[in-house]
């Protein structure tokens, strides 16, 4: 499969056929804002993708920029970050060994959506500040 394979399997299913060959059976309801969700949704991968906004980090430094997130959850969004063609890995044959991880080209897109998605959050911010409790 693809480079994209990751995000395929969570719109598609995908069934091995008989002769081996995979058949993809698209689903009606994968709208283009379920694709933003599956890939750079969810509770870290915002936050990840903020850090690598400025360039390289070194998967230590990640692990002390988002509070509690941990090794193994970082580990797990940064692959499929990867799996998906948003960040690149890059091994230094150094040791100890050392590893990088970048946004790709099309990586960088994504952040007029995170600037977008800040700058309402912001706003939600100071509207529920303004309305008093009940």
């Amino acid at each position: 499969m693809a480079k994209n394979g990751a995000v395929l399997k969570k719109f598609y299913r995908i069934k091995k056929c008989t002769n081996g060959e995979m058949a993809i059976n698209s689903e009606s309801d994968a709208l283009p804002i379920h694709v933003y969700i599956r890939v750079i949704g969810g509770k870290w991968k915002p936050e990840i993708l903020w850090f690598l906004r400025k360039g390289p980090v070194r998967f230590g430094e990640l692990m002390k920029l988002i509070p509690g997130i941990t090794q193994v959850t970082l580990t797990k969004n940064l692959r499929e970050l990867e799996a998906d063609g948003i960040v690149i890995r890059t091994v230094f044959p150094e040791i100890p060994p050392r590893v990088e991880y970048s946004l790709t080209e099309f990586g960088e897109s994504v952040f007029p959506v995170l600037d977008a998605i800040s700058a309402w959050g912001r706003r939600f911010f100071r509207y529920k500040k303004e309305i008093p409790e009940e």
